[in-house]
């Protein structure tokens, strides 16, 4: 069963709320929760919020499981921008853009849990040759002159 979660109207730029919600799509809910309480953004405490208000909303309406519920989707689409002005040089004005932004999560029990570090590691299989470090230059090696008395001989 899948259950959703919108936050309207938050005030912060799409651009960069989206960079949050892409870090937590196919995470278990709690370990999106850990993750989001430690990221230093406005839009982590944005996305928590509505996270756990999806939790919330499956646990009481929908009866499931907490441990059970995985983020199927996180996206975050842009609200109605709020135009105002800046005085500028010489009377004139400049456009300031307050951006705003929905925030949706998408909670689903449906799909199978599988945390990030039990993830088999992909191997480089690249044919690139990777470069050594610089190898000294080989100094030719220069005998000695011969003595001018052994070559008249």
């Amino acid at each position: 069963m899948q259950v959703k979660s919108i936050h309207r109207f938050a005030k912060i730029s799409a651009f960069k709320a989206r960079e949050v919600t892409r870090a937590i799509q196919g995470m278990p809910a709690s370990d999106a929760l850990d993750l989001l309480r430690f990221t230093p953004k406005k839009a982590a405490g944005l996305v928590s919020k509505t996270l756990k208000s999806a939790i919330a909303n499956a646990e009481n309406n929908n009866n499931l499981n907490v441990a059970n519920l995985v983020v199927k989707e996180a996206v975050v689409g842009e609200g109605p921008t709020l135009k105002r002005s800046q005085p500028k040089a010489r009377g004139s004005a400049g456009p300031i853009r307050k951006r705003t932004s929905h925030i949706r999560v998408i909670l689903t029990d449906e799909i199978e849990i599988t945390r990030r570090e039990d993830k088999p590691k992909k191997t480089n299989t690249s044919s690139r040759k990777v470069k050594s470090a610089a190898k000294p230059a080989k100094v030719a090696k220069t005998e000695p002159a011969a003595s001018t008395a052994e070559t008249k001989e």
